[in-house]
């Protein structure tokens, strides 16, 4: 099998993992609880990182060690894009649906146009503030059920995943020089090891008081999918996918993994979704597709990434 081929399979294949991520994490975070689930995740995280590093770099483990002059950058790296993008997008999902998580999170190629435009390394263009002018149209339309309610029923979950994606957003631009002279493997694993420690002291609380001894297998089934195959394997596998496919052909599907953690809700969870909804999520995604590409340059390699916690 050609590398083009099996990098085809292995994007489909990570996009269903990362759509179904939702669902599990959803049915993880009702059953465990926020801060449990963050100190196991980042517990297990970093080092699932070093011992892959380890595999890899195994006869040069001193290699990988960052240079002095970028140390700052991995720091400042672990605190947004792991300590509070992750914090925040389990605490938002635990407060909203598998479906608006995925869909809200998507927005995330928004904030890095815009940081991008506020940096002067992009240019906006007319197609890009209509495209996310329809996203956010789009948006609103998905939540109006929720407005409808009042104000303190607009879905507090929703917005805090918002703010979530602007700091993954802010990770991707922070980060793009660090993958380019190390490699996604070495950043991950040392980004995690300066994001992960303050996570682990703030949730010790949480794991003292869960009853682990309750959790059924469907439970730690969830972990297992939502930290070692979405979280390292996924990640791991987009970077080779986005190396082998190119990043204007590989972008694209990340806008599968709403619609796929959608059905899987729906499946697993009993999430039930109106016409209204499914055409302000047709809408959003539309809109994100057209800002995302419409300025005629491919996203950069850490924007196509689709996040899922």
């Amino acid at each position: 099998m050609s590398h083009a081929r099996l990098s085809l399979i292995l994007a489909i294949v990570t996009m269903v993992i990362w759509g179904a991520n939702f669902a599990f994490v959803k049915y993880v975070l009702d059953a465990l609880g926020v801060g449990a689930f963050l100190f196991i995740r980042f517990l297990t995280m970093p080092l699932l990182a070093f011992l892959l590093l380890g595999l890899v770099f195994r006869r040069n483990l001193a290699a990988t060690v960052p240079k002095r002059e970028d140390m700052p950058r991995f720091i400042v790296c672990g605190l947004v894009g792991h300590a509070l993008h992750v914090g925040l997008v389990f605490w938002g999902i635990s407060l909203s649906t598998a479906f608006s998580s995925a869909l809200v999170l998507t927005s995330g190629p928004l904030f890095t146009l815009a940081i991008l435009v506020v940096l002067g390394v992009e240019r906006l263009r007319a197609s890009q503030v209509a495209g996310t002018v329809l996203a956010m149209a789009g948006i609103v339309i998905f939540l109006s059920d929720k407005f409808a309610r009042g104000v303190a029923h607009a879905g507090f979950g929703d917005l805090v995943l918002l703010v979530a994606a602007s700091f993954f957003s802010l990770y991707t631009v922070l980060v793009r020089p660090l993958v380019q002279r190390y490699g996604p493997l070495i950043v991950l694993a040392y980004t995690l090891l300066f994001g992960a420690p303050p996570m682990v002291l703030l949730s010790i609380p949480s794991i003292l008081s869960a009853d682990l001894a309750k959790l059924t297998p469907m439970v730690w089934i969830g972990l297992f999918w939502a930290i070692v195959l979405s979280s390292v394997g996924g990640w791991m596998v987009w970077a080779w996918v986005n190396h082998v496919r190119g990043i204007a052909r590989s972008a694209p599907l990340m806008y599968l993994p709403p619609p796929i953690a959608g059905i899987v809700a729906w499946l697993t969870l009993g999430e039930h979704f109106t016409w209204l909804k499914i055409a302000g999520a047709g809408i959003t995604m539309a809109g994100i597709a057209w800002a995302q590409f419409g300025g005629g340059r491919p996203p950069p390699r850490e924007a196509a990434q689709p996040d899922s916690g």
